[in-house]
C-alpha cells in the first residue's frame, strides 16, 4: 500500500509539474538567485565591460591633446615594435614560466602541508601550526619587500653579515640576475602555502571516514592510505584550482615583483621583468600609454585562449571536472 501511495504521489507531482514556458518564466522562478548575483554582475559590468572601448588606445599613437579616439591610428605598429624589440617574448616567457612554477611547486607544497597537518593527532599543535603558516598571507608585499631588502642588502644585510663573519665573500644579490628566480619562487611559496593548504585540508577533513577506515582494515599503511585514498579524492579540488590558476597564468603578481625587485633595476630585467611591471613602467616612467595598452591587450587575448584550451583538455580527460 505504501508503494502504491508513493507512486500515486510521484505521479501526482509529475502531473502538477509545470515546465517553464519561456526564458522570462525561468528568470522569474530564479529571481532570488539572480538578486544574489546582481552585485557581482554590476561589478564586472562597471570595471570590466565599460572600460573595454579604451582598448582602442593600443592601436593609436596616443596624444594628450587629442584624446584616445582622435589620436592618429597606427594599426598594429605598437605590437610590431614589441615583437621586433624582443620585449614581448621576454615578458611572455617570464610571466608564464614564473606562474607555472608557482602553480606546480606551490600546489605540491600546499598538498604536502595539508596531508601532514591531517596526520597530526594533537589538535592544539595543529591549530597553532596552521595559524603560523597562514600568517604570511596577511603580510603586505611592501613589508615582504622590506624584509627581503634587509636580508639581501650588500652592505648590511643579514645574509652578507653572516657570510662576512664566516670569511666568505658577500653576494651582491641586486646585481646577480640568476639568483632572483629562486628568491621570487621561494617567497611566493612561503606566502601562499598557508592559505592554499587550508583549502586542501578542508577537502581532506570532508572525506568520508568509512572509506579511510575500510582502507586501514584492508591493511593499508599510512603511505598507502595517502596514495590510494587521499590523493585521488583531492584530485577534483586540485583540477578546479589548477583551472582557476591557468586563467591567470598571464597575470603576474605585480605586488610581489614590484616590491621585491623594483621597477627600475635594469640589471634584473632579463630574469624578473613580467607583463605587469612592464606596463607599470610604460605608464609611470615612460608615459607610453599605447605601448602599455598593447601589452595588456595581448595579455588578455592570449590568456583567454589558454583558459579555453586548458578547459578543452580537461574535458577530454575528465569531463566532469571541466568548468564549461
Amino acid at each position: 500500500m505504501k508503494m502504491v501511495s508513493n507512486l500515486s504521489v510521484s505521479n501526482s507531482s509529475m502531473v502538477n509539474y509545470k515546465k517553464p514556458k519561456n526564458k522570462f518564466s525561468t528568470l522569474k522562478n530564479n529571481k532570488t538567485l539572480l538578486l544574489m548575483c546582481l552585485p557581482a554582475i554590476i561589478f564586472f559590468f562597471v570595471f570590466s565591460y565599460i572600460p573595454m572601448p579604451g582598448l582602442y588606445i593600443a592601436f593609436v599613437d596616443y596624444r594628450y591633446d587629442l584624446g584616445i579616439f582622435k589620436s592618429p591610428f597606427v594599426g598594429l605598429s605598437n605590437f610590431k615594435f614589441l615583437i621586433m624589440s624582443g620585449d614581448l617574448l621576454r615578458l611572455t616567457r617570464n610571466t608564464i614560466l614564473y606562474n607555472l612554477v608557482f602553480i606546480i611547486f606551490g600546489s605540491l607544497f600546499q598538498i604536502l602541508v595539508a596531508i601532514l597537518l591531517n596526520e597530526i593527532n594533537a589538535k592544539r599543535f595543529r591549530k597553532v601550526t596552521q595559524t603560523i603558516m597562514i600568517f604570511p598571507n596577511f603580510i603586505s608585499y611592501v613589508l615582504v619587500g622590506l624584509l627581503a631588502y634587509n636580508f639581501l642588502n650588500f652592505d648590511y644585510g643579514v645574509i652578507n653579515n653572516i657570510l662576512k663573519s664566516l670569511k666568505i665573500t658577500p653576494i651582491n644579490f641586486y646585481s646577480t640576475p640568476s639568483l632572483w628566480p629562486f628568491i621570487i619562487v621561494i617567497t611566493n611559496i612561503w606566502k601562499g602555502a598557508g592559505y592554499g593548504s587550508v583549502i586542501y585540508f578542508a577537502t581532506i577533513t570532508n572525506i568520508d571516514t568509512e572509506i579511510i577506515e575500510a582502507a586501514l582494515i584492508d591493511g593499508a599503511n599510512t603511505l598507502q592510505k595517502i596514495r590510494y585514498v587521499i590523493l585521488p579524492l583531492l584530485k577534483p579540488t586540485f583540477v578546479i584550482l589548477l583551472l582557476f590558476s591557468l586563467g591567470g597564468i598571464l597575470r603576474g603578481d605585480f605586488g610581489l615583483f614590484y616590491n621585491l625587485v623594483g621597477s627600475n633595476n635594469s640589471l634584473l630585467f632579463e630574469n624578473t621583468d613580467i607583463i605587469e611591471t612592464f606596463v607599470f613602467r610604460s605608464l609611470m616612467n615612460n608615459f607610453n600609454f599605447s605601448l602599455g595598452s598593447a601589452v595588456s591587450f595581448y595579455q588578455s587575448i592570449l590568456g583567454f585562449f589558454i583558459v579555453t584550451f586548458a578547459n578543452w583538455l580537461v574535458k577530454r580527460i575528465e569531463p566532469e571536472y571541466a568548468l564549461f
